[in-house]
């Protein structure tokens, strides 16, 4: 077998070394443009779970790096005079030119041609079976043949440059700084005696407002010594060509053409926030390896190469995107207590929780929760330091919830003529009754007319108010949950099928005639809205007041207005679905009148002891959609107009929408929403645990979090949550208790055992495997 690696990085060298050991006979040579004596950074970090990979992929080149890191377990965070040190994370750095050295000196000895000072393409190679191009970020192999392999690349917006010290550190560190051009941040690790990187990041604003954009690398170099003096003692910086830049996310459909294969950065990046990308180039190696010795043809190799590992690459990226973002955004959390900031950034990326925390790092833990209990305390609440975040109570105006874990509005479709039946007497009783601190109704409709389905519920009628009053009365009898009215109206979204049946598409016969902000039908072949006029308006109003005034009597607790989900009030919201030219479309406040109308409708006969929310679509995930600045001041003007909680969440405005779902994939926009304007938020979406309420909560990314599916097949989440975490006075009736006192007791002894096995599981600490323990 011949095989062409062109490109004599880490990525390129590791799969040679791989490969020649286990197949001898093959002639792997290795081109690097660059000289022998060129190996351009500072340091590269691994983790421990990367460095079991190497130990278990080539033990002679896993020793040779492992005598000669740099280990540390600890991650210390310094922003605003406060200094936080995180325990049991496990990384090493050495120097990139030692990993380099150690490299050729394993791949020489196995056979390995490595040629430096050649630029080379494939065409360089007729003969080879496989060319693996690891030629680097800026691939000249990826961008010649760009058709084929449809890089995206998403150049961001942060500067950073990569410099070095011989500032010593014992722990991964990341310094915060605020100065009068803006907030500078430092990411700062020693990978030898003497010799530490330091890479240095900003804003763009930031990055204009110091000069640096037109400054020199020696002027960027000692301006940065400047703002970093003290953290410096004394060092100065080092540059080795080292020059800002923006990080590009790279992405490609395709890795693989004809025999040509990208590796590493020419296929992939991920943010050096969340580690090296030597770490992914690496582990792409390995599975390279993997897939060539599974045999079959090169081309079979290939595609099993990316099929096997392109989901693992693409967590990555996702967890690095993640973190990036956050960097990006630093000037939204700066004003946050410096606990917890710090939680922020150490479960930035979601690869860390509030759970992993508790089992790494304890004693940080208890100060988070620390601060959630007082923080509580101040607003005259029972805070208490020994819950979680999720168990500590939240107030919006006169009512005070037992805690942060609601029950989402979840539409049935089991009410018939917009009546509720026993159906929701059982489902909502049962979730009342299971420890949420909040239940929610479903989308309750104000007349006939404005239900998404024929099984939709209603508060239209006498008969439907008692309905409800039944199922508030009972839930108020028997649990200590507080009921949430949700009203909305389905406009053009309406007069369709039972989800189950063909969710929104229009009903085969009795269709009811739908209005919205324009005459745009939701699908091709939905019915057509008409749009509406004042009178229509006037008429929506007043639906919306009168069953205002039916929730009070019911006894719900609380009142939220729908203004999502393409809905009618969210048809007004968005560009995608109001074109009118009147006082009611245009900009952003002409496109809010009609919502505000209504909102204040509610609020005028609504108790002013008595909280009202209001849910938001934050994005309409399609191009020319509702902008993050035009929900900021959506929200504003609502609170303006006396809303207490915006409850946070996206899409399904349009049909041609393009979602990006993943685990809690609409809290970032609840973080947006809170963070940038201090009103207080619900999050909502793919949350399905205790450890993620808890790690959004003590983020600061949300004030209650909302959880549908989890409750749906389990009445009693929250119950069981408490024991786990050892929350012993939950409310209960009377009837269950026996269940739940046997629940406490069981769940200690459950929990103790799953955290023996997380700690089992955990990758194996390499302090001691050789190299320089940094302590």
């Amino acid at each position: 077998m011949r095989v062409a690696v062109i490109g004599g990085g880490p990525a390129g060298l590791y799969f040679a070394i791989l490969l020649k050991r286990d197949r001898p006979d093959a002639q792997i040579t290795v081109t690097e443009r660059n000289s022998l004596d060129d190996p351009f950074g500072f340091g590269v970090v691994f983790s421990d779970q990367t460095l079991d990979a190497f130990a278990t992929a080539d033990p002679v080149s896993y020793r040779a790096i492992t005598d000669n890191f740099a280990y540390w377990d600890d991650i210390e965070i310094h922003v605003r005079g406060s200094v936080h040190r995180v325990g049991g994370n496990g990384f090493c750095g050495c120097s990139r030119r030692s990993l380099l050295m150690l490299l050729h000196d394993r791949a020489r000895s196995l056979g390995v041609e490595l040629l430096f000072n050649r630029d080379a393409m494939p065409e360089d190679f007729p003969d080879a079976d496989l060319i693996v191009a690891a030629d680097g970020i800026n691939s000249a192999i990826r961008e010649r043949a760009a058709a084929r392999f449809q890089p995206r690349i998403d150049l961001r917006p942060n500067r950073f440059a990569w410099m070095g010290s011989t500032r010593p550190f014992d722990a991964f560190t990341f310094f915060f700084k605020e100065c009068a051009e803006g907030i500078f941040i430092a990411h700062c690790y020693q990978y030898e005696p003497g010799a530490s990187t330091w890479v240095l990041e900003m804003e763009p604003e930031t990055f204009r407002r110091s000069g640096l954009d037109q400054a020199t690398e020696a002027e960027s170099a000692r301006f940065m010594e400047h703002v970093f003096a003290e953290e410096l003692c004394g060092h100065k910086l080092i540059t080795n060509r080292s020059l800002w830049r923006q990080f590009p996310m790279i992405r490609c459909a395709r890795w693989t053409d004809g025999n040509v294969v990208l590796l590493g950065d020419a296929k992939a990046t991920a943010h050096f926030s969340i580690g090296s990308g030597t770490k992914l180039a690496m582990e792409d190696a390995i599975a390279l390896h993997r897939a060539v010795i599974g045999g079959g043809t090169v081309t079979e190799s290939l595609a099993r190469f990316e099929h096997g590992r392109r989901e693992a690459v693409e967590k990555i990226q996702h967890a690095a995107d993640v973190s990036l973002v956050w960097f990006e955004r630093v000037r939204r959390f700066w004003p946050m207590h410096p606990t917890r900031f710090a939680f922020g950034v150490m479960t930035r990326s979601k690869a860390i929780s509030y759970d992993g925390l508790a089992m790494r790092a304890p004693d940080f833990v208890k100060q988070v929760d620390a601060l959630f209990a007082r923080e509580a305390a101040g607003n005259g609440l029972p805070g208490d330091t020994r819950r979680p975040p999720m168990f500590q109570p939240f107030r919006l105006r006169g009512m005070d919830l037992a805690n942060r874990v609601v029950v989402s509005p979840m539409c049935q479709y089991s009410a018939v003529d917009g009546l509720p039946t026993d159906w929701h007497l059982v489902h909502y009783g049962a979730r009342a009754t299971g420890g949420a601190g909040l239940v929610y109704t479903e989308m309750t409709c104000p007349s006939a007319d404005a239900r998404i389905t024929p099984g939709c519920a209603g508060l239209w009628t006498d008969a439907q108010e008692a309905a409800w009053t039944r199922i508030v009365g009972f839930t108020h009898m028997h649990g200590s949950a507080k009921m949430c009215l949700q009203l909305g109206h389905a406009g053009r979204k309406g007069s369709t099928r039972l989800m189950w049946d063909g969710m929104d598409q229009p009903l085969p016969d009795r269709n009811w005639p739908v209005m919205s902000a324009s005459a745009i039908p939701y699908h091709p072949d939905s019915q057509r809205p008409r749009a509406m006029d004042r009178a229509d308006m006037d008429r929506a109003v007043a639906e919306f007041r009168q069953a205002t005034l039916r929730g009070e009597r019911c006894g719900f607790d609380m009142l939220e207005l729908h203004c999502a989900h393409g809905y009618l009030l969210a048809s007004f919201l968005s560009p995608l679905t109001n074109i009118r030219t009147d006082a009611y479309g245009g900009p952003v406040e002409n496109r809010l009148r009609f919502p505000l109308e209504v909102f204040d409708a509610m609020r005028a006969v609504w108790p002013i002891d008595k909280p009202m929310a209001v849910r938001l679509s934050a994005t309409d995930w399609a191009d020319g959609g509702i902008s993050e600045t035009d929900v900021a001041a959506i929200a504003r003007a609502f609170a303006d107009h006396g809303c207490d909680l915006i409850d946070v969440s996206s899409g399904q405005t349009v049909a041609d929408a393009a979602p990006v779902y993943g685990r809690m994939f609409q809290v970032p926009f609840s973080d947006m929403i809170r963070n940038e304007t201090g009103l207080a938020t619900m999050c909502v979406g793919s949350i399905t645990s205790a450890d993620q309420i808890n790690t959004i909560l003590a983020a600061g990314r949300a004030d209650l979090v909302a959880l549908a599916r989890p409750h749906l097949v389990d009445a009693g989440f929250a119950m069981r949550a408490a024991a786990d975490y050892g929350v012993t006075d939950m409310a209960c009736p009377i009837q269950y208790e026996y269940g739940r006192d046997a629940l406490m007791r069981s769940a200690g002894r459950e929990r103790a055992d799953l955290l023996e096995l997380r700690r089992r599981v955990r990758p194996k600490s390499h302090a001691a495997t050789g190299g320089d323990h940094v302590r």
